[in-house]
């Protein structure tokens, strides 16, 4: 028996002496007179009875105090330029909203900066005061180097920047932390809580950003499904079929602002080198890709009197709702009807030639000549529209390009293209491919030329001509003769495409 109760004491003693290790280690900050701190430690000894107080001033190491420093009502954060996808490693910052010492809140609008591939407005994660600008207007922006500093309301919003890509599970946060379906939820300090003042389960929340990030988009759409409350429509998604569109009204007509027009760069008596940046570096860097494609080029006439004619007679009731009403949504539409029949030309084929992706949904890009350059937004799910529908798309796409604020969103996934090469007055034109893309169409101006009708008369026609290219790796010449045919035939015939609309 006395063995045993020594055997017993023994791993007790042990037990006990792990656990004042541990305590040893353990930092607890008490406030001391004069401001200073205590330690308080657990000292183990021979009869595991004494303890000792250590006092002493100490200074707390921490992950946050290595991005934070202390300030007067709060804590100075560096905000970071976060990833804002696509591979993209840096940006030009275009435009600041904000100066040196103004106050901001969450979600307000910081800086514009544009990428080789769109425009992106970035909003602040945190309340507080903007300490320090670290560029300027024109200048190039790393993504994960500071953006600005910012002086936090409270020390307890700020949160670590590697804590915004990925936040761990945590049960006494229920609301903030959670893991779904073991995967870790990802979310940024605002969005966290946005949810937790709305009383959200993030694990209830289908993130839409890059790996599932739940963005505030997100929150917001999740919260007007549960209070029945009425959100402006989110950007279409490429394989998501959208909601039905709410029942047009007739508001007035807006005003569309022309065009800007391409900077004149006066000549100063010398050469001028400057490095591409923006869409021209983006230019150079997809036309180049295109040049190891091996192009296959039909050319058609297209008589579009009928069309003219249809489109006179509805061009006023468009108006009525709002929407300006060109022959562009028609051309879209009629693609769409063809792209049914040949999915081969709404497929993209990956870089080592091996596989070929047919898309499902009909992203149908607009080539459109900017003051910025050439863009080419993305008019989505096009075969879910109807003509109106799609115009009102493409208004909406061709006012965010004439002011600049096209986005990724609207920049990206597109499966097919067409280029109205035709709106400044081109005839004919050799459209190049958009990677990964397999076909493009280049449309000619509408030309009033005499025609001869089934009688034999000379008569006048509408005239225009289109110019298909495509990927000769995967796409022969029958296939895109048919697909032309078909399209010329929608358009000469625009009647017929009501027995193919849904």
């Amino acid at each position: 028996m006395a063995a045993m109760a020594r055997g017993s004491s023994a791993v007790f003693r042990r037990l006990l002496m792990q656990q004042y290790r541990r305590r040893c280690l353990r930092i607890q900050e008490a406030r001391g007179s004069g401001g200073g701190h205590a330690l308080l430690c657990w000292r183990p000894t021979l009869d595991l009875g004494e303890l000792q107080t250590c006092s002493g001033s100490f200074q707390m190491l921490g992950r946050r105090a290595l991005h934070t420093s202390a300030a007067r009502g709060g804590a100075v954060v560096q905000f970071k330029l976060s990833d804002i996808g696509e591979g993209i490693t840096e940006v030009t910052v275009k435009e600041w909203y904000v100066k040196e010492g103004d106050k901001v809140s969450q979600f307000d609008s910081i800086c514009e900066v544009q990428s080789d591939k769109a425009s992106v407005t970035i909003t602040s994660r945190y309340d507080g005061v903007i300490t320090k600008l670290y560029y300027h207007a024109d200048q190039v922006a790393l993504v994960g180097k500071p953006l600005v500093d910012i002086r936090t309301e409270s020390t307890s919003d700020v949160i670590q920047e590697e804590d915004v890509v990925e936040t761990p599970a945590m049960a006494r946060e229920e609301h903030t932390h959670q893991e779904i379906k073991g995967l870790k939820t990802q979310a940024t300090p605002a969005v966290r809580r946005l949810a937790m003042e709305n009383n959200i389960k993030l694990s209830e929340v289908v993130g839409s950003g890059k790996d599932g990030r739940i963005l505030k988009e997100d929150i917001l759409n999740f919260l007007a499904k549960q209070t029945g409350a009425i959100l402006p429509p989110s950007p279409f998604q490429e394989i998501q079929t959208p909601p039905p569109a709410p029942p047009l009204t007739a508001p007035s007509p807006p005003a569309l602002a022309p065009p800007p027009a391409a900077p004149r760069r006066a000549f100063a008596g010398r050469d001028v080198t400057e490095p591409l940046k923006g869409f021209q570096k983006a230019m150079a860097k997809s036309m180049t890709a295109a040049l190891g494609i091996p192009h296959l080029g039909l050319c058609e006439q297209v008589d579009l009197s009928h069309l003219v004619a249809l489109r006179d007679q509805l061009k006023a009731d468009a108006q009525g709702h709002g929407v300006k009403l060109s022959y562009m949504p028609f051309f879209i539409k009629a693609a769409s009807l063809c792209l049914a029949h040949f999915p081969i030309l709404n497929a993209s084929l990956d870089e080592s030639c091996q596989n070929i992706t047919y898309k499902a949904s009909h992203n149908i890009g607009v080539a459109m000549d900017t003051g910025m350059g050439l863009l080419v937004p993305t008019v989505k799910n096009v075969q879910l529209l109807s003509v109106l529908e799609v115009a009102q798309e493409l208004n909406r796409l061709q006012e965010l390009g004439a002011a600049g604020q096209l986005g990724t969103a609207d920049l990206s996934g597109g499966t097919f293209s067409l280029s109205n090469i035709g709106s400044i007055g081109g005839t004919y034109a050799k459209p190049v491919i958009l990677p990964p893309e397999v076909a493009i169409g280049a449309l000619g101006k509408i030309q009033v030329l005499p025609r001869f009708d089934a009688s034999g008369h000379v008569t006048r026609a509408h005239i225009m001509n289109v110019s298909w290219s495509a990927d000769h790796r995967v796409i022969d010449g029958a296939t895109m003769c048919r697909f032309s045919n078909m399209w010329r035939d929608f358009l000469q015939n625009p009647a017929s495409m009501l027995l193919h609309l849904k």
